[in-house]
């Protein structure tokens, strides 16, 4: 199956020039779309609020996703590595006209995957190393950082907030996010019920 994938941001965007270079595309490579997903709204949205997160739980091996460039699929560096990873393990083909990317099952692929898994990894020690960093010069300047035990953990939950999503998005299990997140799975709960996040069905 392949799958031409089109996201513009806002009303006042149109599709046409997304569809017209895809279908383009298309035709010099004699490929023929089976299906088209288009939807409006910001990338910055967990691809579980978008049409791209059911398009992700019906791929499997051998399908192919279409689209103008990278920046369709999210909108910051963690969420399209996770994505790219995902379909990378599920081995389906992922091309971008514009990047001039075409990722599928060869050895170039596999390693570009393990590169995007190790990128979103990289982000997520970096924003996490950006809040110890923010929190000593609070301290170094004297702010009084001391708070109640659970308005501690709930603080340090919210510094990942976009993580613990983007985790969720890809159905990873909440007990592995608690043991990464180095709080348990009870206060992960609370959390994420409190912060409305979105959950998968096949979430445990």
């Amino acid at each position: 199956m392949i799958y031409g994938y089109i996201r513009v941001s806002t009303d006042k965007q149109t599709v046409e020039n997304q569809r017209f270079e895809i279908e383009n595309y298309c035709q010099k490579n004699q490929i023929t779309i089976d299906n088209w997903i288009e939807e409006t709204i910001s990338g910055t949205k967990s691809p579980k609020q978008r049409l791209l997160g059911s398009l992700l739980n019906q791929v499997k091996k051998g399908d192919k996703i279409i689209c103008s460039e990278l920046s369709r699929l999210g909108r910051s560096l963690l969420m399209i590595m996770s994505i790219l990873n995902l379909l990378m393990e599920k081995e389906v083909v992922v091309c971008t006209i514009k990047d001039n990317y075409i990722l599928g099952d060869d050895i170039q692929s596999k390693v570009l995957a393990f590169a995007f898994g190790l990128s979103a990894e990289i982000e997520r020690n970096l924003i996490s190393q950006r809040t110890i960093e923010a929190l000593k010069r609070k301290k170094s300047e004297g702010k009084k950082l001391g708070r109640t035990k659970g308005k501690a953990t709930k603080v340090k939950l919210s510094s990942k907030k976009e993580i613990i999503q983007e985790l969720l998005a890809l159905k990873i299990p909440k007990t592995t996010i608690a043991k990464k997140m180095n709080v348990t799975p009870p206060t992960l709960y609370t959390f994420i019920k409190e912060q409305k996040l979105i959950l998968f069905s096949s979430d445990t």
